[in-house]
């Protein structure tokens, strides 16, 4: 199997020159893939672009970290910029190369709002344009060079036919007055905020289960995810693959005292030898920590009570739902999700101009559905 001949974009000059050969085209499509499971410090590894033709390139960020002579192809809301799940790729360039995104049609977003059954890309690319692509290459370390042929194959194919399934798709939108819906929807997802790489000190209060251990075994727990967050900084190995919540509640209930004890933990020793004695000591300190100071767990604020009124409008406004979702031919989620329920039952709108201030509701929604959602809410 041969690499390729299509280009790679690895110089500020040959970046230029894609810029220079995309500029005054109505569409490009992107994607990109990143290193999540495989680094702590995720970070975008490589760009996608094809042109309307057919043309296909790979900027490879590694090599070139400046990317801003695209910046205003991407800012440009007269060029349409196709994406297939746009929010990951839009969060995660923002965050690296301070990209501003206009001009989105993300077809993920298209398809759930034809009501296709499934929407990953595979499954939307056979069913609309009878193409098979690839799933071998989804989770791999895209930080790692060279890329193998059968990475770049489904990398290239991952844009290749993106112009094609939004010509498509946006022709049976149009058809169902939809359009202008999923132009809303994309357009909230180029204004997302760009991704944020934070530590928080109290992440181990929110890990699945820890309501249900003891005080004495939260404690060794909250000590020990301090412990993995360190190796994790260190060695740039995500939190998780260095040792996954099973073993974390394991140590808590059982923790070891000694190296020895260590030596039974499957998910620690040998791999993690070098690390033994930091979490040895980091459960030591969590074994010594007096009852009355071991760490609470942040209290689960109430939820606020329903006045009677409120509840009946959630009901009438989830039965109206079934009925549209029915309808449409869309999942309910499409048409009004769980969240924007609530809040238009806490608004109790009667107009359309209230429902056009319910912040998130979308003015689709307002203009398209309000004719049977007020009356139902009356």
């Amino acid at each position: 199997m041969t690499v390729s001949s299509e280009p790679w974009v690895r110089t500020g000059e040959e970046l230029e020159r894609l810029a220079a050969e995309l500029r005054g085209g109505r569409t490009v499509a992107l994607d990109s893939e990143s290193d999540s499971l495989h680094h702590h410090r995720e970070k975008v590894c490589l760009i996608q672009v094809a042109a309307e033709g057919g043309r296909t390139w790979l900027v490879d960020p590694l090599a070139l970290r400046d990317l801003s002579a695209l910046a205003p192809l991407v800012a440009d809301p007269q060029v349409t910029k196709v994406f297939h799940g746009a929010d990951y790729d839009v969060t995660t360039m923002k965050r690296d190369f301070g990209f501003t995104f206009a001009g989105l049609f993300d077809t993920m977003i298209a398809a759930r709002f034809l009501g296709l059954p499934a929407v990953g890309l595979q499954a939307v690319a056979q069913s609309e344009l009878g193409i098979a692509l690839s799933k071998d290459s989804q989770k791999d370390d895209w930080s790692r060079r060279p890329l193998t042929p059968t990475q770049e194959r489904y990398a290239r194919d991952d844009v290749r036919h993106l112009h094609a399934l939004r010509a498509r798709l946006a022709d049976r939108l149009a058809e169902q007055g939809r359009l202008s819906w999923v132009q809303e929807e994309c357009d909230a997802v180029g204004a997302l905020p760009a991704a944020q790489r934070r530590s928080e000190p109290d992440a181990w209060q929110k890990i699945k289960g820890i309501r249900q251990l003891p005080p004495r075994a939260r404690e060794v727990v909250k000590h020990v995810v301090a412990w993995r967050e360190a190796v994790a900084e260190e060695t740039d190995i995500p939190a998780f693959r260095i040792l996954n919540t099973e073993a974390l509640f394991a140590l808590a209930k059982s923790p070891p005292r000694d190296e020895a004890a260590l030596h039974a933990v499957r998910a620690i020793w040998p791999r993690w030898r070098r690390h033994a004695p930091a979490l040895l000591a980091a459960v030591a300190r969590a074994l010594a920590v007096p009852d009355a100071a071991l760490s609470a767990l942040a209290s689960t604020p109430r939820p606020p009570q329903v006045p009677p009124e409120t509840k009946r409008r959630i009901d009438a406004l989830r039965a109206w739902r079934a009925k549209e979702a029915e309808r449409l031919g869309l999942d309910i989620a499409i048409v009004l999700p769980q969240r924007l329920l609530e809040k238009v039952a806490e608004a109790h709108p009667r107009s359309i101009a209230d429902l056009e201030r319910i912040e998130g509701l979308r003015r689709w929604r307002a203009s398209a559905l309000g004719a049977s959602l007020l009356p139902a809410l009356a």
